[in-house]
């Protein structure tokens, strides 16, 4: 699942803080293959939709395909989520790291828009 950057010290800066640029997940080759899989999925839909656009198919069958890709992508996110609490939250807490919290709390609220 995911981990930080082993050893991380911190910002360049040296102020010991971490930015997204900073820190990088390391997933498994199989969790990011069935993402990889997922996301491939929601870009077909993503073009399947663009062509029913162009062809001007109903608008109501364009709504559903559209539901269908946002939760998808909904779908994504919840085990990204989930991966990133399991694995990077909990090691950057154990680290005295409290303020990945105020990050979760954003990015959730981001997620729930």
């Amino acid at each position: 699942m995911a981990t930080h950057e082993e050893g991380h010290t911190g910002s360049p800066g040296g102020n010991g803080c971490h930015t997204s640029v900073d820190l990088k997940s390391h997933h498994s080759a199989e969790f990011k293959n069935g993402l990889s899989k997922r996301l491939n999925r929601i870009e077909g839909q993503i073009r399947g939709i663009k062509g029913m656009i162009e062809r001007d198919t109903y608008c109501d069958d364009v709504l559903n395909q559209l539901a269908a890709v946002q939760s998808a992508l909904n779908g994504v996110g919840r085990l990204l989520l989930e991966g990133h609490m399991k694995s990077c939250i909990i090691e950057r807490i154990e680290a005295g790291e409290h303020e990945v919290i105020d990050e979760l709390l954003v990015t959730v609220n981001k997620l729930m828009k």
